[in-house]
């Protein structure tokens, strides 16, 4: 019997497959977590077949249960392969005359990073002529918590993920001894960048940097990349870089949503 195309096969035969998807595509559109029983409804399926799907798609780290609150939201993994997505060209493509514009108006090295995981990896990298030599380039990862780039982002995830990413003391590794250790530590410190609008990083990645860094949201709020300027002079004064950071940010949110 001869193979039948993929493009071919009737829909019909592969239910679990959509289904899935449009659980999926349903949960990414919203912009908290939602009951199993809305889900249900929203797109007219048994409710046993959901909690099936949500079940193995749990198992996986595609979406997260939240036990307390009755509720299912995107979990890392779903989170990782948009991250694989946005990691492509089209990002960097358009992401890197704004931050090499950034970089020469600041005459600072400016970069470019998506979250992987519990990590950053850095897409474009802009290294300004006579400033320290950084160990950021494209294809490093660093850990998330620590970097300016990093935190932006974790301020824009729902809480729900953040917990996920960062369950106990054991995911949060250190470089120079500074950071947060805990997720209470953690906690407060993301409170102080929603507060701000940009985040920092002081000597937490390299002793005697500092970094501002700013998140890039798409259509749905979701925190795609961040855009970040380090320094290491004391003359400099960080809100004038911030605010610098926040208008690239926008400008590539803008570029992205065309």
């Amino acid at each position: 019997m001869a193979d039948v195309p993929v493009s071919d096969a009737p829909t019909a035969q592969v239910p679990a497959a959509e289904n899935t998807l449009r659980i999926l595509s349903y949960l990414a559109g919203r912009p908290a977590p939602v009951a199993a029983s809305a889900i249900a409804r929203e797109l007219d399926l048994p409710r046993s077949t959901v909690y099936h799907l949500l079940t193995t798609l749990a198992a996986h780290g595609f979406v997260l249960h939240l036990r307390e609150e009755r509720r299912w939201g995107l979990g890392t993994s779903a989170f990782e392969l948009a991250g694989g997505y946005t990691r492509q060209q089209p990002l960097a493509r358009r992401g890197r005359p704004l931050v090499a514009a950034l970089s020469d108006r600041l005459g600072e090295s400016a970069h470019l990073a998506v979250m992987s995981g519990g990590d950053v990896l850095y897409i474009v990298e802009e290294r300004a002529p006579r400033r320290p030599a950084l160990v950021t380039d494209v294809g490093v990862r660093l850990p998330a918590h620590l970097t300016a780039s990093g935190r932006a982002m974790l301020a824009a995830l729902p809480r729900e993920q953040v917990r996920a990413l960062y369950p106990d003391v054991s995911a949060f590794p250190d470089r120079t001894g500074l950071g947060p250790r805990t997720p209470r530590e953690l906690r407060e410190l993301l409170r102080d960048v929603r507060s701000r609008g940009y985040a920092t990083e002081n000597s937490e990645i390299a002793d005697g940097l500092r970094s501002v860094g700013a998140a890039v949201l798409d259509a749905a709020g979701w925190p795609v990349a961040a855009v970040a300027v380090t320094w290491g002079r004391a003359d400099l004064d960080e809100e004038l870089l911030a605010a610098a950071v926040r208008e690239c940010a926008a400008m590539l949110e803008a570029r992205l949503k065309r």
